[in-house]
């Protein structure tokens, strides 16, 4: 086979673990692993929840990839992606998504423990037949309740360090259970043609732009006051609460800007700035473990 070609395919199937999500879902089962061992955990566990997690994450984009294949090439945002592009088959896709969750079952099960193995297949099962197979598609609360999967991995993370799971976990899964839809419904209000076009029912499609700039303020604000509550009901120690008060802040200031607002420019520092926080927060969370 051509160099060239080798190179393409590699790039493809790279592509279909959507890379900078998943650098985003390991940073929140790194949190999940740092909270459970309250302090730094040990190399060897470390590289298993990475690992496994990207796994786990990788395998379940591989699948979304093969089974949103169709939508995906009437989205100027997707059109381009692996499938579409004729870079990878989806008979490849669907096979690299089943072996790399199996894979992280086996990584999770042999070096963790069976909770974690568990739920890291759960939040693929959840992702692909209760969010992209049922809710996606059919209701505009698909993120809401689709959320939880991108809620698991610190799940995971505590699961694999302490072999349960705790308030203080639930808490983790819940921050990015709030977190997701004022950070999806920014980019479906970027990208909302595009939604449109091919059939899916995202909340500014539905409802309506002004509806959605209103549900994303009363998220932004739940979501924060549930980050300040954490400080209180688990202990959580001075840098956490400085870190989640600030952010937070930073936060509702761009939800209420996009409110009034309403600009493209609005839009964008809101759906970008919702990155950023989940990022600063949760690493805010890794360095109060620490201290």
């Amino acid at each position: 086979m051509d160099g060239s070609i080798i190179k393409e395919k590699f790039r493809g199937y790279v592509s279909l673990t959507k890379p900078r999500i998943m650098v985003l879902l390991l940073v929140t089962a790194m949190t999940g692993l740092f909270l459970g061992e309250q302090g730094v955990p040990s190399l060897t566990l470390v590289i298993v929840v990475l690992i496994g997690g990207a796994f786990a994450s990788g395998g379940a984009s591989s699948l979304n990839h093969y089974l949103d294949r169709d939508i995906d090439s009437k989205m100027n945002r997707t059109k381009n992606r692996p499938i579409p592009s004729k870079q990878i088959s989806p008979v490849e896709a669907l096979l690299f998504g089943v072996v790399l969750n199996a894979l992280g079952f086996l990584v999770f099960i042999y070096w963790a423990n069976l909770l974690s193995a568990i739920l890291a297949i759960t939040g693929t099962l959840f992702y692909i037949f209760v969010y992209t197979m049922l809710l996606k598609r059919n209701t505009p609360q698909n993120i809401v309740f689709g959320g939880a999967a991108g809620a698991i991995p610190p799940l995971v993370g505590y699961a694999a360090v302490t072999g349960m799971v705790s308030i203080s976990a639930i808490y983790l899964f819940l921050i990015i259970f709030f977190w997701t839809p004022p950070h999806f419904w920014s980019l479906a209000l970027m990208i909302k043609d595009d939604y449109e076009r091919a059939g899916i029912p995202m909340l500014p499609v539905v409802k309506g732009v002004d509806h959605t700039k209103r549900s994303i303020f009363a998220y932004t604000v739940l979501l924060v006051g549930l980050t300040l509550m954490f400080v209180w009901m688990e202990g959580m120690g001075w840098l956490y609460f400085i870190t989640s008060l600030v952010l937070g802040s930073m936060f509702v200031y761009y939800a209420w800007a996009l409110l009034r607002r309403g600009t493209e420019r609005a839009t964008k520092r809101m759906y970008l700035y919702s990155l950023a926080y989940l990022f600063l927060l949760f690493a805010g969370i890794m360095l109060d473990a620490i201290v």
